[in-house]
């Protein structure tokens, strides 16, 4: 009886601890990581971090610009997921410093991706910053590491035209989409 009760046991430690050390979520955004990259991941090892995909390395033909060099990473079918921006250019060893989010399957532990609104971004985090462009506004949330575009369509006339002008948080309409899901290291 003690034999079948400790294998028992046993049985049950090993198998919760197996349970516990599953593969990390490839499409979860946190604040160092997003899916299999983190904010240590040098540019040499995207090859075999994205061994299913595609990387797609642009190289300006000129060394001496000095201009960043995006990586963008595709899936097998073509589906493009992610664009990269190391640090260094033309530098194997550099980190990645920010990641502009295409895929929509890409999302925090609050369910937020590149199909969520203003409204969804607000509710679930605080809003560090609001930033007035040409174009767009920049909602940044220091929480996630993350910054949303909104084009500056989606909001009221009244402050589409004035780069002057302060945005306050409370002023961006809830149904406003996100043009752009940034995340910066």
């Amino acid at each position: 009886m003690k034999n079948t009760l400790f294998t028992a046991l046993i049985s049950a430690i090993l198998f919760s601890s197996c349970a516990n050390n599953s593969a990390p979520d490839p499409f979860k955004v946190t604040k160092n990581h997003i899916g299999l990259l983190n904010d240590s991941t040098q540019v040499k090892e995207l090859d075999a971090i994205f061994t299913n995909d595609s990387v797609v390395r642009y190289v300006a033909g000129d060394e001496f610009i000095g201009s960043i060099n995006t990586i963008e990473i595709f899936e097998k079918g073509g589906k493009k997921l992610l664009n990269l921006s190391p640090k260094r250019t033309l530098d194997s060893t550099s980190v990645i410093s920010s990641i502009n989010i295409i895929d929509p399957r890409y999302n925090t532990d609050k369910n937020i991706s590149i199909l969520s609104t203003y409204k969804d971004i607000s509710e679930s985090y605080k809003i560090s910053k609001v930033d007035n462009l040409i174009n767009f506004i920049v909602v940044s949330v220091d929480e996630i590491n993350s910054s949303f575009t909104i084009d500056k369509k989606e909001l009221p006339a009244s402050m589409r035209f004035d780069m002057g002008m302060t945005i306050d948080p409370i002023q961006i309409p809830g149904k406003a989409k996100i043009k752009y899901f940034m995340v910066h290291w």
